[in-house]
């Protein structure tokens, strides 16, 4: 908690220049559709103090994290085995760097095609040129006689909400390999059963794409191309990491052969079907001694009428 606290006051301390660096893909979005002077507004006294504090939230999670990562190890590796440890500590440093990776990539790749999806959507032209050349120069105002010309004025803490959605969602999705590598070293999840599974996973992945990007084609492929890679590499760890399961197994001298047929020849399956069978064999037997014992020749009232 006093992390917490102090990464926040540090952050509010340079909150204008971490809003500054926040807002640079909307200000060169700006720029390159032909604004000389980008400027935005807050409607609301409260509203740029308010900015401020949750960007120093944000911001002081993200520079509290390994203290807070830290307690939590101490909390949990006194209950853990020296392997548990060894398996565990790994994910631990690679998930925030995951994040920041992620994160990064949100802010200098999808933030400034989202802008300039959204802030050119009004002036095609523009739009397109800045796709096409990198350079817009918006349209000739003198060339605009009648009508009303659509301006846009930005407000600071909406602007700002689409950046920070867009980094935290990035982030959390960078999590992808640490998660289900964790979900294969605890037997939850097999290479086998991801790679089974990889049409599920491309139209889950395309419904994310979707609903955290933009509707524009470019970003929301983007995003496809990338967290469907992160699925590959995921798999690729977990194969990695029954490997390393199964030599271990097998210098200990536990390792079945049936394991390598998956699932269906589990050895521990194959006991319970033994016990079923032995059973469900017993219970004939029981059944075919009862019926015997009902037979003819054992039947009392048979007997004394053959007498």
């Amino acid at each position: 908690m006093l992390a917490f606290v102090a990464g926040m006051v540090i952050c509010f301390t340079f909150g204008s220049s971490i809003l500054d660096f926040l807002l640079v893909p909307i200000e060169n979005t700006m720029r390159q559709l032909g604004d000389p002077n980008p400027v935005m507004i807050y409607t609301a006294p409260q509203e740029y103090f308010f900015t401020l504090i949750r960007i120093s939230m944000v911001g002081g999670l993200a520079l509290s994290f390994p203290v807070i990562a830290f307690q939590l190890w101490r909390f949990v590796a006194p209950g853990l085995y020296r392997n548990e440890k060894e398996a565990f500590l790994p994910f631990l440093i690679a998930s925030p760097f995951l994040f920041l990776l992620g994160a990064g990539f949100a802010q200098f790749v999808v933030v400034p095609l989202a802008m300039t999806f959204f802030l050119g959507f009004a002036d095609l032209p523009s739009y397109v040129a800045a796709l096409l050349s990198g350079t817009g120069e918006g349209p000739d105002p003198e060339a605009v006689d009648t009508g009303i010309d659509i301006v846009f004025t930005g407000k600071v803490n909406e602007s700002l909400d689409i950046t920070l959605k867009m980094i935290v969602a990035f982030g959390l999705c960078f999590q992808l390999p640490v998660l289900l590598t964790l979900l294969g070293k605890a037997g939850l999840a097999s290479a086998r059963g991801l790679r089974s599974t990889r049409k599920y996973a491309v139209v889950g992945i395309l419904t994310v794409a979707a609903l955290v990007t933009p509707p524009d084609v470019t970003t929301q492929l983007i995003l496809f191309t990338v967290v469907y890679g992160l699925y590959e590499i995921s798999i690729f760890l977990v194969a990695r990491v029954e490997k390393q399961r199964e030599e271990a197994l097998r210098a200990e001298g536990v390792w079945f052969e049936d394991d390598e047929e998956g699932e269906e020849d589990d050895p521990l399956l194959k006991t319970f079907d033994r016990d079923d069978e032995g059973e469900r064999s017993d219970k004939g037997e029981r059944s075919g001694a009862g019926d015997e014992g009902d037979g003819p020749e054992d039947d009392p009232g048979m007997v004394e009428r053959g007498r």
